[in-house]
C-alpha cells in the first residue's frame, strides 16, 4: 500500500479556496456568490488553517470541499452559464445590427427557477415558518424603497403586495402577540402553528441615496429575491389553512401603480395602509369570531391535575383573551399619527379603526362619527373635543397589548407625561438591571396606587412645613436668648452689688442641714448586704439588653474579595487562564452597565423631586401673595 504524501489527506483535502472553486465550477466571482447565497452556501473557518491551505499562511477565504461538489449537480448553474452565452450573442447582434435576431433572444432569455431551492433548504413548513423572521424584516424594508440602480421597481413592489399579504394573514387569524416601538422601528411578535415569528417595519422616512460603499444593495437583492418565492409560498399555505381565497383580490383602486402613485411616494405609502383596513374574501361561510383556538380546551381537561397542564390552561385563556382584546371599541387615527403599525394592531385584536377621508383614501367613518370610542392624537391639544370619546396617545395601544389588557386612559391623555415604553422581548427574570416599572408589572404589590402617592405627596408637604416651623422655632429662639441675655446684664448692673439679707443667712443653714442628712443616707446604702448585691448582678445578667449595631468596614470586604479572586485566578490552569479572563471581563461589564443604569435612574428621579419641590413653592408663593394681595384690598 501506498504511503500518502504530505496534504493528500485529512484537513487539507476537506477544505477548498474560492478561487479552486470558480476554476472548477466555470464561473464569475458575482455568479459564485449569487449561487452560494441561494443554496445557502458559505465559507469555513479551519481548525488548522495552515494545515487546510497545505502550508500556506496566508488568509485564504476556504469552502468546503463537500459543499463545492454538492454545486457542481446544480440545475442553476447551467442557467448562469447560459446567461454568459445570452450575453455574447445578444452582444454581437446589437453590434451588427440584427434586431430582428436580438428581439427573439430577448424573448427567450434564461430565468432562473428557485422553487426547487425553497423545497430543498425547507423540507417542511415548520422549517419555513422558523427562518421566516429575516425574509420578513428584509421584505419589509425593500418595500418602503424607490427604483434604484440594482433594484428595479417591480421588486419593490412584488416586496410590498408579499408584505401586505402576510399581515392580512396575523389579521384574520389574530396571532399577533408583542408589539414594540423602538429607534429601528416597530418590533411585531405573532405566533403562527406554534412558531414564533418576529419582524421588524421600518419608519417611514423619505428615502436618501446611501454610497455603494456604506450598503451592497447587489447582494441583498439577491436574498430579496430567494425571499420572495418563499414568502409567497408560505402565504399561499397560511391561507388555505384559513379557508381564505389566494392570492386576494384587493379593490381595483388599491395597489395599482400607475405614473401618478409611483412619482408620490406619501400615495405610494397611503395605498399599502389602504389595502390593509379591506376585508378578505373567504371561500366558506365561518366568520372570524367563530374561529377557535388552536389548543383544545376538552383535551386539557382529560389530564387536569398536572401543573403543566394547568399552565397551558392557563395561557390558553389568556390568548383567547387577547384575541378579542379591542373587539367592540372603534378607533379615529389623526393625521400626525403613524397609521401602518396603528392598523395592523387594532384590527388584529378585532378593533375598527378609521382616519381622516380627506387627507388619506380608504377611510371607512369619518370623525363626527358619535360611535367612535378612541381617538389617537399626537400633540398636545385639539380645538375640537367630543365627550363620547377618550384621547388618547399612540403608546396606550402598544401597553395595552404588552400587559394583555385594557389600561386606564388617564395617563395618555393629551399633554400627559407617557410612562415608560417598557419591551416585551426581555426575560424577566434576568441577572441585570430590571427598572422598577417593570418589577410592578411582575409584582402587583409594588404598583404604586393614588393613595400612596398622595400620602407621599402629604408626607412631602408635612416635611416642608415642619422645616419651616422649625426655622420660625429657630429665631424666636434666638430673639428669647437675646432678650434674657440684656435682663441678666442688667441685673448684674443694678441689683448684684447689694449686701446679703438674714433670711438669706436662715435659708443657708437649711440647706446644710439637708446636705447633711443626704451623707448619711449614703452611709446607709454603703452598708447593705453582700448578698443582696450579687443577687442585683445575677439579675442584672440575667436581663435583655439592647444589641448593637455592627458596621462594617467596607474596605475590608472589598480586600477579601480582591483576595479571594486572586486565589481564584491562580487556580486556574494556563490553558483555561484566556477563557477565566473573558469571563470576568464579561463580568466586569455587566456590573458596570448595571451601575449605569441605577444611576441615571437615581438622577432622573432627583431631578424629578427637584422639579415637583420646586414647583410646589412657588406654588406656595404664589398663594401666599395672592392672599396678600387680597388683603390689602380688603384693608383698603
Amino acid at each position: 500500500m501506498r504511503r500518502p504524501k504530505k496534504y493528500e489527506s485529512g484537513e487539507a483535502t476537506q477544505y477548498i479556496s474560492r478561487r479552486a472553486a470558480l476554476r472548477k465550477l466555470q464561473l464569475s466571482l458575482n455568479d459564485f456568490r449569487r449561487l452560494c447565497i441561494l443554496k445557502g452556501v458559505y465559507p469555513r473557518e479551519p481548525k488548522h488553517r495552515r494545515r487546510a491551505q497545505k502550508g500556506s499562511s496566508d488568509i485564504k477565504i476556504l469552502y468546503h470541499a463537500k459543499d463545492i461538489r454538492f454545486l457542481l449537480h446544480e440545475p442553476i448553474v447551467w442557467t448562469l452559464r447560459d446567461y454568459k452565452i445570452f450575453a455574447k450573442k445578444s452582444g454581437r447582434d446589437r453590434a451588427i445590427k440584427d434586431f430582428r435576431n436580438l428581439k427573439r433572444r430577448l424573448a427567450m432569455f434564461p430565468e432562473i427557477k428557485l422553487d426547487h431551492i425553497v423545497k430543498e433548504r425547507y423540507p417542511t413548513f415548520i422549517d419555513a415558518l422558523k427562518d421566516l423572521d429575516d425574509c420578513l424584516t428584509l421584505l419589509f424594508l425593500f418595500s418602503t424603497f424607490p427604483s434604484l440602480h440594482l433594484i428595479p421597481r417591480e421588486q419593490s413592489n412584488l416586496c410590498r403586495r408579499l408584505t401586505i399579504e402576510f399581515l392580512h394573514y396575523v389579521i384574520a387569524s389574530k396571532s399577533l402577540r408583542k408589539v414594540f416601538i423602538s429607534i429601528k422601528g416597530y418590533y411585531f411578535q405573532a405566533e403562527i402553528k406554534g412558531q414564533k415569528v418576529t419582524w421588524i417595519v421600518p419608519h417611514y422616512y423619505p428615502f436618501k441615496p446611501q454610497s455603494r460603499h456604506e450598503v451592497d444593495f447587489k447582494v441583498m437583492s439577491i436574498f430579496v429575491e430567494f425571499y420572495t418565492i418563499m414568502l409567497g409560498f408560505t402565504n399561499f399555505r397560511l391561507y388555505h389553512s384559513l379557508n381564505l381565497a389566494y392570492p386576494p383580490q384587493f379593490p381595483s383602486n388599491m395597489l395599482q401603480d400607475n405614473a401618478d402613485t409611483l412619482k408620490d411616494e406619501s400615495s405610494f405609502v397611503s395605498d399599502r395602509i389602504t389595502a390593509l383596513n379591506f376585508e378578505l374574501l373567504r371561500t366558506d361561510k365561518v366568520q372570524e369570531d367563530e374561529e377557535e383556538p388552536d389548543i383544545d380546551m376538552e383535551l386539557l381537561e382529560q389530564d387536569g391535575d398536572s401543573k403543566r397542564i394547568i399552565k397551558m390552561k392557563q395561557e390558553a385563556q389568556e390568548v383567547t383573551r387577547l384575541r378579542s382584546l379591542f373587539k367592540g371599541l372603534k378607533f379615529f387615527i389623526n393625521r400626525e399619527v403613524p397609521r401602518e403599525p396603528l392598523v395592523i394592531i387594532i384590527r388584529s385584536f378585532g378593533g375598527k379603526v378609521s382616519w381622516d377621508s380627506s387627507v388619506f383614501s380608504g377611510a371607512t367613518y369619518d370623525e363626527s362619527d358619535e360611535t367612535i370610542t378612541h381617538q389617537i392624537v399626537d400633540r398636545p391639544s385639539l380645538s375640537t373635543q367630543y365627550i363620547s370619546r377618550d384621547y388618547i396617545q399612540p403608546q396606550w395601544i402598544f401597553d395595552c397589548v404588552n400587559q394583555r389588557q385594557l389600561l386606564p386612559t388617564n395617563k395618555y391623555f393629551l399633554g400627559e407625561q407617557l410612562p415608560p415604553h417598557l419591551s416585551p422581548f426581555v426575560d424577566a427574570k434576568r441577572d441585570t438591571y430590571i427598572p422598577p416599572e417593570e418589577k410592578a408589572l411582575h409584582d402587583p404589590s409594588l404598583i404604586e396606587t393614588h393613595a400612596q402617592s398622595d400620602e407621599e405627596s402629604e408626607d412631602d408637604a408635612t416635611a416642608e412645613q415642619e422645616e419651616d416651623d422649625t426655622v420660625e422655632q429657630e429665631l424666636l429662639d434666638a430673639q428669647l436668648q437675646r432678650a434674657y441675655q440684656q435682663e441678666t446684664a442688667e441685673y448684674k448692673k443694678y441689683g448684684g452689688a447689694d449686701g446679703v439679707n438674714e433670711d438669706e443667712e436662715d435659708s443657708d443653714e437649711e440647706d446644710f442641714d439637708e446636705e447633711e442628712q443626704e451623707s448619711d443616707d449614703d452611709d446607709e446604702e454603703e452598708e447593705l448586704d453582700e448578698k443582696a448585691q450579687r443577687l442585683l448582678e445575677e439579675k442584672q445578667k440575667m436581663s435583655v439588653q439592647s444589641g448593637k449595631v455592627h458596621k462594617v468596614n467596607k474596605r475590608q470586604v472589598h480586600k477579601a474579595e480582591v483576595d479571594e479572586h486572586r486565589l481564584q485566578a491562580r487556580m486556574v490552569k494556563p490553558r483555561h487562564r484566556n477563557l477565566f479572563r473573558k469571563l470576568i471581563r464579561e463580568k466586569q461589564t455587566k456590573e458596570k452597565e448595571e451601575w449605569l443604569l441605577r444611576k441615571k435612574r437615581r438622577t432622573i428621579e432627583t431631578d424629578a423631586k427637584e422639579a415637583k419641590k420646586l414647583a410646589k413653592r412657588e406654588a406656595r408663593k404664589a398663594a401666599a401673595a395672592a392672599a396678600a394681595a387680597a388683603a390689602h384690598l380688603g384693608a383698603k
